[in-house]
């Protein structure tokens, strides 16, 4: 009865120690289980389904746990290990996350993102792509050809004769408006009014105002109707776009980084923005997108 018990034991330990090597890895593959997250907009949905098919096109098995929330949520996942990374932006990164103040130039956001989520979390900014998220001020072809605006440095002096569509609580940030008069210099606008952001760009476009707020990287930019104000003296830091992964599973499995990086590399402010028309305005589904530019780029077999 003991050696029968004994037996018993020792099949029941076998077995769990096998469940519990397994856990993390494609049995198939001996790859490790990636865990896919992204954030709750249309851009990071596309961006974590391309990584998750990349990987997946390279024998990883992914767990998607895409549309997870705002940047404090998919943080945390992160840390926590529920995910294992994300796209992120480098100017949240540096001013949300580390809540450190803003910089202009690209390279040095970047550096001191990365060394301090290796430092703080241990979590590694892999390469970053051309995308940059920003925040910017839109006018319309017509109003830009009757001024000459192209670049927001122009505003102050033409301020007065055009309204302005805001968008909630633009006019009150440091990163609004509010820090736009003091860094270029008063912008006395016509009229200001506030619109939700889903209508923002049709008001302009339909005459209702002249200027209104955008993201560079927004699907509606390839409107070629609407123009994108230059940020020439550059008050808006930068916010170019990369996958933050947990430094163990970098260490792990070199492997993950380099696909990524491969996918990260077709990827700037136009292909940006016509991934996100495809699916804002032309309706497809994000999940569509992503594998047909996976496709197009040769990255897919």
């Amino acid at each position: 009865m003991n050696k029968r018990f004994t037996l018993m034991l020792t099949v029941l330990i076998g077995a769990a120690m096998l469940v519990s090597a397994c856990s993390g890895s494609n049995n198939s593959t001996g790859k490790p289980v990636v865990k896919v997250g992204s954030k709750n907009f249309t851009e990071s949905l596309i961006l974590g389904e391309m990584y998750a098919v990349a990987l997946e096109q390279h024998g990883y098995k992914v767990d998607r746990k895409l549309n997870l929330g705002g940047t404090l949520v998919a943080h945390e996942s992160l840390k926590s290990g529920e995910i294992d990374f994300y796209p992120e932006y480098t100017g949240t990164g540096l001013i949300n996350v580390l809540e450190l103040p803003p910089k202009s130039d690209a390279q040095v956001v970047y550096d001191e993102v990365s060394q301090g989520y290796k430092d703080k979390f241990n979590l590694i900014w892999l390469e970053p792509t051309d995308a940059n998220d920003s925040q910017g001020l839109v006018t319309t072809k017509k109003i830009a050809e009757q001024y000459n605006l192209y670049k927001i440095s122009d505003l102050p002096k033409l301020a007065p004769e055009l309204n302005l569509a805001a968008v909630p609580e633009f006019e009150e940030r440091e990163d609004g408006l509010k820090g736009l008069n003091d860094f270029y210099g008063q912008m006395d606008f016509k009229s200001i009014k506030l619109f939700d952001y889903g209508i923002k760009y049709r008001v302009i476009l339909d005459g209702e105002a002249d200027v209104t707020v955008g993201f560079t990287t927004d699907g509606d930019l390839t409107n070629p109707e609407l123009v994108l104000l230059e940020d020439d003296q550059k008050f808006w830091p930068p916010y170019f776009v990369a996958p933050v992964i947990r430094g163990e599973l970098n260490e792990q499995d070199p492997e993950i980084a380099t696909i990524l990086n491969e996918v990260s590399a077709k990827l700037d402010n136009e292909t940006v923005q016509k991934l996100n028309a495809e699916v804002d305005i032309d309706k497809k589904e994000y999940a569509d997108v992503a594998k047909a530019f996976l496709e197009e780029q040769g990255l897919l077999k």
